[in-house]
Protein backbone atom coordinates (compact mmCIF):
# COMPACT_ATOMS: atom_id res chain seq x y z
CA UNK A 1 0.00 0.00 0.00
CA UNK A 2 1.34 3.29 -0.86
CA UNK A 3 2.03 6.36 1.42
CA UNK A 4 -0.44 9.32 1.83
CA UNK A 5 0.61 12.78 1.09
CA UNK A 6 -0.32 15.31 4.57
CA UNK A 7 -2.63 17.70 2.23
CA UNK A 8 -5.87 15.73 2.74
CA UNK A 9 -5.49 15.62 6.38
CA UNK A 10 -4.36 18.84 7.04
CA UNK A 11 -6.62 20.72 4.50
CA UNK A 12 -9.76 18.85 6.96
CA UNK A 13 -7.77 20.65 9.81
CA UNK A 14 -8.26 23.77 8.46
CA UNK A 15 -11.49 23.66 7.38
CA UNK A 16 -12.99 22.45 10.92
CA UNK A 17 -10.96 24.69 13.23
CA UNK A 18 -8.65 21.80 14.69
CA UNK A 19 -4.78 21.08 14.21
CA UNK A 20 -2.85 17.43 13.22
CA UNK A 21 -0.52 16.66 15.76
CA UNK A 22 2.79 15.67 14.11
CA UNK A 23 4.96 13.71 16.19
CA UNK A 24 8.58 12.85 15.90
CA UNK A 25 9.16 9.45 15.89
CA UNK A 26 12.78 7.49 16.09
CA UNK A 27 12.59 3.22 16.02
CA UNK A 28 9.63 0.97 16.38
CA UNK A 29 8.34 1.65 20.07
CA UNK A 30 7.96 4.82 19.21
CA UNK A 31 6.22 4.97 15.98
CA UNK A 32 3.82 2.17 18.30
CA UNK A 33 2.86 4.47 20.86
CA UNK A 34 2.10 7.19 18.22
CA UNK A 35 0.31 5.27 15.83
CA UNK A 36 -1.35 2.99 18.94
CA UNK A 37 -2.61 6.13 20.85
CA UNK A 38 -4.55 8.10 17.80
CA UNK A 39 -6.05 5.22 17.01
CA UNK A 40 -7.35 4.73 20.49
CA UNK A 41 -8.37 8.41 20.36
CA UNK A 42 -9.42 8.26 16.45
CA UNK A 43 -6.98 11.01 15.85
CA UNK A 44 -5.28 11.50 12.42
CA UNK A 45 -1.53 11.71 12.64
CA UNK A 46 1.31 12.68 11.41
CA UNK A 47 4.75 11.17 12.29
CA UNK A 48 7.52 13.16 11.39
CA UNK A 49 11.14 11.82 10.85
CA UNK A 50 14.21 13.81 11.43
CA UNK A 51 17.47 12.91 9.07
CA UNK A 52 19.32 11.79 12.17
CA UNK A 53 16.11 9.08 12.48
CA UNK A 54 16.31 7.99 8.98
CA UNK A 55 19.83 7.26 9.31
CA UNK A 56 18.98 5.48 12.50
CA UNK A 57 16.12 3.47 11.32
CA UNK A 58 17.00 3.05 7.87
CA UNK A 59 14.75 4.78 5.59
CA UNK A 60 13.64 1.36 3.76
CA UNK A 61 12.44 0.14 6.91
CA UNK A 62 10.89 3.42 8.22
CA UNK A 63 8.72 3.28 5.11
CA UNK A 64 7.88 -0.78 5.14
CA UNK A 65 6.54 -0.11 8.54
CA UNK A 66 4.27 2.73 7.61
CA UNK A 67 3.18 0.67 5.29
CA UNK A 68 1.86 -2.28 7.25
CA UNK A 69 0.44 -0.01 9.93
CA UNK A 70 -2.07 1.38 7.14
CA UNK A 71 -2.80 -2.36 6.25
CA UNK A 72 -3.91 -2.75 10.38
CA UNK A 73 -5.30 0.79 10.98
CA UNK A 74 -8.50 2.74 10.22
CA UNK A 75 -7.06 6.51 11.02
CA UNK A 76 -5.35 8.78 8.39
CA UNK A 77 -1.47 8.78 8.92
CA UNK A 78 1.31 9.85 7.31
CA UNK A 79 4.86 10.14 7.05
CA UNK A 80 6.86 13.35 6.75
CA UNK A 81 10.12 14.07 6.42
CA UNK A 82 11.35 17.03 8.86
CA UNK A 83 14.26 19.51 8.81
CA UNK A 84 15.10 18.15 5.90
CA UNK A 85 18.24 20.61 4.20
CA UNK A 86 19.59 17.89 1.83
CA UNK A 87 17.93 18.27 -1.75
CA UNK A 88 19.42 15.32 -2.65
CA UNK A 89 18.27 12.97 0.28
CA UNK A 90 14.61 14.51 -0.22
CA UNK A 91 14.65 13.29 -3.99
CA UNK A 92 15.90 10.14 -2.78
CA UNK A 93 13.62 9.17 -0.34
CA UNK A 94 10.16 10.62 -2.29
CA UNK A 95 11.44 8.58 -4.99
CA UNK A 96 11.21 5.46 -2.89
CA UNK A 97 7.31 6.27 -1.54
CA UNK A 98 7.67 9.29 1.22
CA UNK A 99 4.94 11.35 0.07
CA UNK A 100 5.75 14.20 2.85
CA UNK A 101 8.46 16.77 3.31
CA UNK A 102 9.60 19.76 4.76
CA UNK A 103 12.66 21.57 2.98
CA UNK A 104 14.23 23.81 5.78
CA UNK A 105 16.06 26.32 3.53
CA UNK A 106 15.34 29.26 5.92
CA UNK A 107 19.03 29.71 6.85
CA UNK A 108 19.84 31.39 3.50
CA UNK A 109 18.55 34.65 1.80
CA UNK A 110 15.33 34.70 0.66
CA UNK A 111 16.10 34.82 -3.20
CA UNK A 112 18.33 31.34 -2.22
CA UNK A 113 15.59 29.90 0.26
CA UNK A 114 12.88 30.29 -2.54
CA UNK A 115 14.98 28.86 -5.25
CA UNK A 116 15.69 25.51 -3.03
CA UNK A 117 12.21 25.40 -1.97
CA UNK A 118 11.06 25.73 -5.30
CA UNK A 119 12.85 23.01 -6.93
CA UNK A 120 11.97 20.19 -4.34
CA UNK A 121 8.41 21.65 -4.54
CA UNK A 122 7.98 20.95 -8.52
CA UNK A 123 10.50 17.26 -8.31
CA UNK A 124 7.42 16.46 -4.91
CA UNK A 125 4.63 17.34 -6.28
CA UNK A 126 5.17 15.67 -10.14
CA UNK A 127 5.73 12.35 -8.00
CA UNK A 128 2.29 12.72 -5.72
CA UNK A 129 4.07 14.47 -2.29
CA UNK A 130 3.23 17.83 -0.67
CA UNK A 131 6.09 20.17 0.76
CA UNK A 132 6.23 22.07 4.07
CA UNK A 133 8.64 25.15 4.06
CA UNK A 134 9.91 27.22 6.75
CA UNK A 135 10.31 31.08 6.54
CA UNK A 136 11.93 33.00 9.52
CA UNK A 137 13.89 31.21 11.90
CA UNK A 138 13.28 29.02 15.37
CA UNK A 139 15.84 29.16 18.35
CA UNK A 140 16.89 25.99 19.59
CA UNK A 141 17.65 22.77 18.39
CA UNK A 142 16.40 20.01 16.29
CA UNK A 143 18.54 17.20 15.01
CA UNK A 144 21.90 18.23 14.61
CA UNK A 145 20.79 21.79 13.42
CA UNK A 146 20.93 24.40 16.02
CA UNK A 147 20.01 28.27 15.97
CA UNK A 148 21.01 30.49 18.63
CA UNK A 149 18.59 33.09 20.16
CA UNK A 150 20.48 36.12 18.23
CA UNK A 151 20.31 34.19 14.85
CA UNK A 152 16.48 33.22 15.44
CA UNK A 153 13.75 36.16 13.82
CA UNK A 154 10.16 35.96 13.04
CA UNK A 155 8.13 35.34 9.75
CA UNK A 156 7.36 38.75 7.80
CA UNK A 157 3.89 38.82 6.27
CA UNK A 158 5.09 40.62 3.88
CA UNK A 159 7.84 38.53 2.80
CA UNK A 160 5.68 35.25 3.11
CA UNK A 161 3.21 36.03 0.92
CA UNK A 162 5.78 36.09 -2.26
CA UNK A 163 7.32 32.70 -0.86
CA UNK A 164 4.43 31.11 -0.98
CA UNK A 165 3.20 32.47 -4.55
CA UNK A 166 6.18 31.60 -6.04
CA UNK A 167 7.41 28.56 -4.59
CA UNK A 168 4.22 26.77 -4.68
CA UNK A 169 4.77 25.43 -0.63
CA UNK A 170 1.18 23.38 0.24
CA UNK A 171 1.92 24.16 4.27
CA UNK A 172 3.94 27.20 5.95
CA UNK A 173 5.82 26.97 8.66
CA UNK A 174 5.87 30.49 10.82
CA UNK A 175 8.46 31.81 13.10
CA UNK A 176 5.87 33.59 15.90
CA UNK A 177 7.94 33.04 19.01
CA UNK A 178 8.90 29.32 19.67
CA UNK A 179 11.06 27.25 19.60
CA UNK A 180 12.99 24.00 19.56
CA UNK A 181 14.16 21.95 22.78
CA UNK A 182 13.35 22.37 26.04
CA UNK A 183 12.21 26.24 26.92
CA UNK A 184 14.29 28.23 29.61
CA UNK A 185 11.54 30.42 30.60
CA UNK A 186 7.29 30.28 29.08
CA UNK A 187 7.42 31.21 25.39
CA UNK A 188 5.47 34.24 24.21
CA UNK A 189 3.72 33.71 21.33
CA UNK A 190 3.59 36.84 18.80
CA UNK A 191 -0.26 36.26 17.99
CA UNK A 192 -0.26 39.74 16.23
CA UNK A 193 1.75 38.61 13.71
CA UNK A 194 0.18 35.04 13.37
CA UNK A 195 -3.09 36.87 12.42
CA UNK A 196 -1.56 38.95 9.67
CA UNK A 197 -0.27 36.07 8.47
CA UNK A 198 -3.50 34.37 8.07
CA UNK A 199 -5.11 37.66 6.61
CA UNK A 200 -2.65 37.08 3.40
CA UNK A 201 -1.74 33.98 3.38
CA UNK A 202 -4.87 31.25 2.37
CA UNK A 203 -2.58 27.62 2.33
CA UNK A 204 -2.92 25.57 6.45
CA UNK A 205 0.12 27.39 8.74
CA UNK A 206 2.57 24.89 10.43
CA UNK A 207 3.82 25.86 14.67
CA UNK A 208 6.74 24.07 15.16
CA UNK A 209 8.68 23.87 18.67
CA UNK A 210 5.32 23.09 20.05
CA UNK A 211 6.94 21.12 23.30
CA UNK A 212 6.83 23.08 26.17
CA UNK A 213 3.99 25.60 24.96
CA UNK A 214 1.18 26.10 27.40
CA UNK A 215 -1.90 24.46 25.87
CA UNK A 216 -4.24 27.34 25.74
CA UNK A 217 -1.50 28.98 24.01
CA UNK A 218 -0.78 26.13 20.78
CA UNK A 219 -5.40 26.23 20.58
CA UNK A 220 -5.00 30.07 20.50
CA UNK A 221 -2.52 29.56 17.51
CA UNK A 222 -4.93 26.78 16.19
CA UNK A 223 -8.02 29.42 16.45
CA UNK A 224 -6.05 31.77 14.56
CA UNK A 225 -5.48 29.56 11.85
CA UNK A 226 -2.39 26.80 13.03
CA UNK A 227 -3.16 23.59 11.06
CA UNK A 228 -0.65 21.36 12.20
CA UNK A 229 1.71 21.41 15.72
CA UNK A 230 4.99 19.90 15.23
CA UNK A 231 5.70 18.51 18.86
CA UNK A 232 9.60 16.41 19.96
CA UNK A 233 11.02 17.09 23.10
CA UNK A 234 7.75 16.54 25.14
CA UNK A 235 7.96 12.69 24.02
CA UNK A 236 10.95 11.98 24.18
CA UNK A 237 11.75 12.72 27.76
CA UNK A 238 8.93 10.68 29.53
CA UNK A 239 9.85 7.95 27.26
CA UNK A 240 13.77 7.91 28.52
CA UNK A 241 12.98 8.40 31.95
CA UNK A 242 11.29 5.72 32.63
CA UNK A 243 13.76 3.29 31.35
CA UNK A 244 15.61 5.03 33.87
CA UNK A 245 13.05 5.07 36.11
CA UNK A 246 13.11 1.17 35.58
CA UNK A 247 17.07 0.39 36.12
CA UNK A 248 16.47 2.08 38.81
CA UNK A 249 14.32 0.06 40.23
CA UNK A 250 15.33 -3.28 38.34
CA UNK A 251 19.36 -3.10 38.11
CA UNK A 252 19.45 -6.28 36.78
CA UNK A 253 17.28 -5.48 33.57
CA UNK A 254 18.01 -6.63 30.56
CA UNK A 255 15.20 -7.41 28.37
CA UNK A 256 14.06 -4.56 26.52
CA UNK A 257 11.01 -5.95 26.15
CA UNK A 258 10.07 -5.55 29.43
CA UNK A 259 11.79 -2.04 30.04
CA UNK A 260 10.38 -0.69 26.84
CA UNK A 261 7.22 -1.54 28.26
CA UNK A 262 6.51 1.76 30.91
CA UNK A 263 8.42 4.06 28.55
CA UNK A 264 5.92 3.69 26.07
CA UNK A 265 2.84 3.56 28.82
CA UNK A 266 4.51 7.16 29.43
CA UNK A 267 4.86 8.06 25.97
CA UNK A 268 1.18 7.45 25.64
CA UNK A 269 0.13 9.74 27.93
CA UNK A 270 2.18 12.89 26.77
CA UNK A 271 0.73 12.05 23.22
CA UNK A 272 -2.93 11.44 24.11
CA UNK A 273 -2.55 15.05 26.02
CA UNK A 274 -1.70 16.58 22.78
CA UNK A 275 -4.31 15.20 20.39
CA UNK A 276 -6.64 16.39 23.19
CA UNK A 277 -4.78 20.03 22.92
CA UNK A 278 -4.63 19.96 18.83
CA UNK A 279 -8.75 19.48 19.04
CA UNK A 280 -7.81 16.35 16.87
CA UNK A 281 -10.01 13.67 18.60
CA UNK A 282 -12.31 12.17 16.82
CA UNK A 283 -11.65 13.77 13.08
CA UNK A 284 -10.45 10.30 12.09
Amino acid sequence: MKLKNTKELILDAQKNGYAVPAFNIHNLETIQTVLETCEKLKSPVILAATPSTVDYANREYLIAIMQQAMEKLTIPFALHLDHFENVGDIKAIIAEGCRSVMIDASKHPLEENIAIVKDIVEFAHACGATVEAELGKLGGQEDNIKVDEKDAFFTNPDEAVEFVERTGIDTLAVAIGTAHGLYKKEPKLDFERLNKIRQVIDIPLVLHGASGVPSMAVQKAIDLGICKVNIATELKIPFSSAIKDYFTEHPDASDPRKYLIPAKEAMAKVVEEKVKMCKSAQRG
